[in-house]
């Protein structure tokens, strides 16, 4: 599928529409976490029996596809930044949609890399809607928790809770016809209006307690995307754990 977007608003003109952003430099793209950009043949493997694998040019992490998705969520721990001179930009969430689907129902954390310096910060977002950034303190090794829920016919909750800095949001959106079709825990490499942008080097973020509708992500024979730019891997997914617990590593920008 052709390569789409889903916005982190952080430029100046942005700001005073979503509320607070992150200070990065004045000429900072407007940013978007997209649906899944595939490179080559996006493999769904046999689901009711198995792991499928595939490459990505933005996501790495575990995507159930297949059914009917109502639910997901999933617990993380803040990675690390480290910065060069270099503008990179790195995003930590769940979310319904958006493996096959053309809208992401998600929430969740960034670090991202200006003039040397990493900038934490967390989100949700209706794509194709634009983000809303969170204005609450986030740092290296915070604890999440979140979640995305669906009554099935356009209302969603989204759910981020900072559990080291005593923070959570609850956000209650409406979007009609909503395929519902996957569900996801994904580390991503944020887009611009031109494309997939560098990611930012985050060491390795490990997941817990993944699930979808109510259960280990792992029961959906989910797939387990590597994140790749033509022979450049960008980071690789674990192998799945108790079926809801895995690990995403950075391996290059």
């Amino acid at each position: 599928m052709p390569a789409a977007r889903r916005a982190l608003a952080v430029s100046a003109a942005l700001v005073a529409v979503l509320g607070s952003a992150p200070t990065l430099a004045t000429a900072a793209p407007t940013l978007l976490q997209a649906p899944i950009s595939t490179v080559g043949p996006h493999l769904v493997g046999p689901h009711g029996g198995g792991i499928a694998n595939s490459t990505s040019g933005n996501w790495s992490g575990y995507a159930a596809t297949g059914g009917t998705f109502t639910s997901v969520s999933a617990s993380w721990v803040q990675p690390t930044g480290t910065c060069t001179s270099a503008t990179t930009y790195s995003s930590f969430w769940v979310g319904i949609d958006g493996d096959g689907s053309n809208s992401v129902e998600q929430t969740g954390s960034e670090v991202d890399c200006s003039s040397g310096s990493p900038q934490y910060y967390s989100w949700y977002e209706m794509y194709p809607a634009y983000p809303v950034n969170f204005s609450d303190t986030v740092r290296p090794g915070d604890h999440f928790t979140a979640s995305v829920t669906t009554n099935g016919s356009g209302s969603f909750t989204l759910k981020l809770s900072d559990t080291t800095r005593g923070w959570s949001h609850t956000v209650n959106k409406t979007l009609k016809n909503a395929a519902l079709a996957s569900a996801e825990v994904i580390a991503e490499a944020p887009s611009s209006n031109t494309g997939t942008l560098p990611l930012t080097r985050f060491g390795t973020v490990n997941f817990t307690a993944a699930s979808a509708n109510g259960q280990p992500i792992g029961n959906f024979s989910p797939d387990n995307i590597t994140m790749a730019t033509g022979s450049t891997t960008k980071a690789t997914t674990s192998g799945l754990s108790g079926g809801n617990a895995f690990s995403v590593t950075w391996k290059h920008s």
